[in-house]
């Protein structure tokens, strides 16, 4: 029995060093896509510029069109009729225009009008252009990230089948485990706030000469300590790699995308990306509702209290309470405040 237990255990540390590989490829998918969402944004804007540059390059060559027409039927100078006539494009048109000045004032409003249009639309035609080549990229890079991730995934689950049995076991043993992580984290969350008496002069003395070294600044008090209760609503929802709904499933960065917005804070669906946000957090001032992260920025969860947090870990796994020690405390990161 201790040997078959063992052989778990050695199939699971593989599966555990698998899963922390997968993470970043998971996350890498969601870069892109959040990539992918900004350049379709900066290819509708392009689109719209460059329909707007064209009505307006419609209505000034028509303009220029008639005053050409009136040139052409009033003007007797050979070298005008020259221009009107040899002119092989519109640029050679309005250039010669210029050099024989046999233009208004206004008509060279409208010749300014047209040039500034035109390099306009040309100006649109090519960020399009290079948006849609970087939208392709983007597009060929998600293959490649989902690809490798479903093939991690194939690794991971034939792994996982060859202790199917022994799973079975530890899984009514981790559900157990985790009604008592929410029993305790819902009593925290309820309990009051400890009454902290102001330090006699003495104390204040001795507390100030003997400060606590921090190495990151204390940061403002958490405002989103609420979002715990709203995070721990969502226990037992499956892991989905690029999942953001408890219709379908979470990965890390999508849940904390999720339960965030409940609050009307908007974050981006990756891990690196919400590290950017809010100010940093020493792991000894962490207060419940900060976002703590591990492993190189390819996993984070919501810090509920008491040296816990809640996340969504991986792949046949769900929304669940884990304590910052072990594997976690090994591949601390850090921790940021919103």
């Amino acid at each position: 029995m201790a040997a078959k237990r063992a052989q778990a255990q050695s199939v699971l540390n593989q599966v555990s060093s698998l899963d922390a590989s997968l993470s970043h490829a998971i996350e890498a998918y969601n870069l892109a896509n959040e990539q992918l969402k900004e350049i379709r944004a900066d290819l509708h804007a392009n689109e719209q510029l460059l329909a707007i540059a064209g009505s307006n390059l419609k209505a000034a060559t028509n303009t220029l069109a008639t005053r050409l027409v009136a040139i052409y039927t009033s003007e007797q100078s050979d070298s005008t009729l020259d221009v009107l006539v040899g002119s092989q494009s519109l640029e050679d048109l309005l250039d010669g225009l210029e050099t024989v000045s046999r233009v208004s004032d206004q008509d060279r409003d409208v010749l300014a009008e047209v040039t500034t249009l035109r390099s306009q639309i040309r100006r649109a035609r090519a960020r399009l252009q290079h948006a849609r080549a970087r939208q392709d990229a983007l597009v060929a890079e998600r293959a490649s990230h989902k690809a490798s991730i479903e093939g991690q995934l194939a690794n991971r689950r034939q792994l996982l089948s060859s202790i199917k049995s022994d799973i079975a076991s530890m899984q009514a043993a981790e559900q157990r485990r985790q009604a008592e992580l929410a029993r305790q984290a819902r009593v925290r969350a309820s309990a009051p706030q400890p009454f902290i008496p102001e330090l006699a002069s003495a104390d204040r003395q001795d507390a100030q000469a003997a400060p606590e070294v921090s190495a990151i600044p204390a940061p403002g008090p958490a405002k989103y300590g609420g979002v715990v209760g709203i995070a721990m609503q969502y226990l037992g929802i499956p892991y989905l790699y690029g999942g953001s709904t408890p219709s379908t499933g979470f990965d890390c960065s999508g849940f904390i995308m999720y339960v965030y917005a409940k609050v009307g804070v908007s974050l981006p669906h990756n891990a690196a990306a919400q590290y950017g946000y809010g100010t940093p957090v020493d792991r000894s001032q962490l207060q419940p509702g900060d976002l703590v992260f591990f492993n190189g920025l390819g996993h984070n969860g919501i810090y509920i209290g008491g040296g816990s947090f809640i996340h969504s870990p991986h792949t046949g796994d769900v929304v669940k309470i884990s304590s910052i020690s072990g594997w976690y405390s090994s591949t601390w990161v850090g921790a940021r405040r919103l």
